[in-house]
């Protein structure tokens, strides 16, 4: 196998779906004379515009059949890609059945991806899986030190450059790349297909799980500079933070991506048909203020005013269109990221006078209620589980104290455990009149997150100059219940009068008789909310 070597073009095999550019690579391929050899509605369009094809019926003196199924499966045509040129018994088997050498294999496959995302049927999926073009990419791939494979239209300007830089040959460093390339391509092809075959069979979790991602971005540096780092997309159609359009700011980095992809399914919960303007700020992917608000800029300033320290150098995400009152308030501090699914033109404005300042527009909010997968990493392999997208309904709460809550706790309550379902566990969420007052985050005691909690809304208050904390008549969420009533009597020495958790403890009966002696409302879920 040649190492170093240049190696000429003679003859190219061109079949894509995607006809991109073709007739500019058909038009550079005949001006260095090489041969194309093509099939169906590739060589139509280069026939169309007077570029001489070879049919590849008439090459391999075997006609297409069952329906275009079988067209390029033949020894002409892999034997001419596979065959080593510097070895002998290849060059007299090729010699001996009179198959010429392909040098060039220019192959994009059924848009399979692209048919399952439009809802087809199955049979017409099945129709969209290739068969041939993976077979051809995969052989061409192989002797990549003799054969150049392109699968991306991206490509042609590169092989086009080569062909002249070089008189019709190309380098052995240039055919690596593309062969890297092309099993990318057919790897990401098969586990399209292998996913949608399981999802098919309802095998939620397969003996053989194959995923992918396409690079969008290589970063300076992952959590920390000497952690390397880059962003995938993959296929899942979902509104967020991999298909928004950024219109101003430096590059999103490792940690920014994180951030913000988790502010924006927070603030997703609430569409704004239903409660209106709705501000997240987040900082290292936890919530340290979120709010309502009869206007966009009244929530974000109640979201500020939560934890105006935490939120220095946050990210802000809004349920609706950034309006000009809003824009001009965030300017007023430094943030790193708005996510938002669109803005006025005004406001663009005014976020443009802050240059470093990211700007997502999304054009929507994701549905929260949507299923997906998430994947974590592990030493040796990787641990799979569904989105959590569900809450409790509120015919569904057990009122088990003897106080009943008020219309205006249970909103509250219900407000919060939806935030405390996006805040790291242990999770305790104060709200009062649908903002959050104090957020305790991350701590391996839930006591310990009660009165990180309570501190916050004594620190909040004290910055609004107001003596009382902010913990006083507020509402408390748990992501999970309370082992003993500690955690519950810090609510209540804080200040809250009602209590939203999931129940479940084999210590609920002391944690309930706890509450009724302190005097609080609480109600059970019946689902927990653990975020790690």
């Amino acid at each position: 196998m040649p190492t170093s070597d240049l190696q000429p073009v003679n003859r190219a095999l061109i079949s894509v779906s995607d006809k991109t550019g073709l007739i500019d690579l058909g038009k550079a391929l005949a001006v260095q004379n090489i041969e194309i050899l093509s099939t169906g509605g590739s060589a139509k369009m280069l026939q169309d515009a007077g570029i001489s094809v070879t049919e590849v019926a008439d090459h391999t003196h075997f006609p297409e059949m069952m329906g275009g199924r079988v067209k390029t499966l033949h020894p002409k045509i892999h034997g001419g890609i596979l065959g080593l040129r510097d070895n002998e018994d290849h060059m007299a088997a090729m010699s001996q059945h009179d198959i010429g050498p392909i040098d060039l294999v220019v192959v994009n496959l059924y848009p399979f991806e692209e048919t399952v995302a439009k809802g087809a049927d199955f049979h017409t999926c099945i129709e969209n899986i290739d068969i041939g073009g993976p077979a051809m990419i995969r052989s061409a791939a192989k002797n990549y030190g003799f054969v150049n494979v392109i699968v991306e239209s991206d490509d042609y300007a590169e092989i086009i450059k080569e062909l002249i830089a070089h008189n019709g040959k190309t380098s052995i460093e240039l055919r690596k790349r593309l062969a890297a390339k092309a099993y990318a391509r057919t790897g990401a092809y098969d586990a399209a297909i292998s996913s949608w075959y399981a999802e098919q069979l309802g095998q939620e979790f397969p003996d053989r799980l194959v995923f992918s991602g396409t690079r969008q971005q290589v970063m300076r540096y992952g959590e920390n500079p000497h952690q390397s780092a880059a962003f995938y997309s993959n296929d899942e159609i979902r509104i967020g933070v991999a298909s928004a359009t950024q219109l101003q700011g430096k590059e999103l980095s490792y940690n920014n991506f994180n951030d913000t992809d988790a502010a924006f399914e927070l603030v997703a919960e609430f569409n704004p048909k239903i409660f209106g303007p709705v501000c997240a700020i987040i900082k290292h992917a936890n919530p340290c203020g979120v709010a309502l608000g009869s206007t966009l800029s009244e929530a974000y300033k109640s979201a500020l005013a939560c934890d105006t320290t935490s939120a220095f150098g946050g990210i802000i995400a809004l349920n609706q269109t950034l309006d000009v009152a809003t824009a001009k308030e965030i300017i007023k501090i430094f943030t790193e990221v708005i996510i938002a699914p669109d803005a006025d033109d005004d406001a663009k404005a005014i976020i443009a006078s802050k240059k470093n300042l990211r700007l997502l527009l999304t054009g929507g909010l994701p549905a929260p209620e949507n299923d997906g997968q998430l994947i974590k990493s592990l030493a040796g392999g990787y641990l799979v589980q569904d989105r959590d997208n569900q809450l409790t309904a509120q015919p569904e709460l057990q009122i088990v104290t003897q106080k009943v809550p008020t219309e205006q706790e249970l909103s509250d309550m219900k407000f919060a455990f939806t935030i405390a379902k996006h805040v790291k566990s242990n999770a305790i969420v104060y709200v009062r009149n649908g903002v959050t007052v104090g957020i305790g985050a991350g701590q391996m005691s839930r006591v310990d997150s009660s009165k990180i909690a309570a501190s916050k809304a004594l620190e909040a208050a004290k910055n609004a100059g107001e003596e009382a904390s902010w913990a006083k008549g507020s509402v408390v969420a748990s992501d999970a219940f309370f082992p003993f009533a500690d955690g519950l009597l810090a609510a209540a020495e804080a200040g809250a009068t009602a209590i939203i958790q999931p129940g479940g403890s084999m210590r609920d009966d002391d944690v309930i008789k706890a509450a009724d002696e302190a005097g609080l409302a609480m109600v059970l879920t019946g689902m927990r909310h653990f975020r790690h």
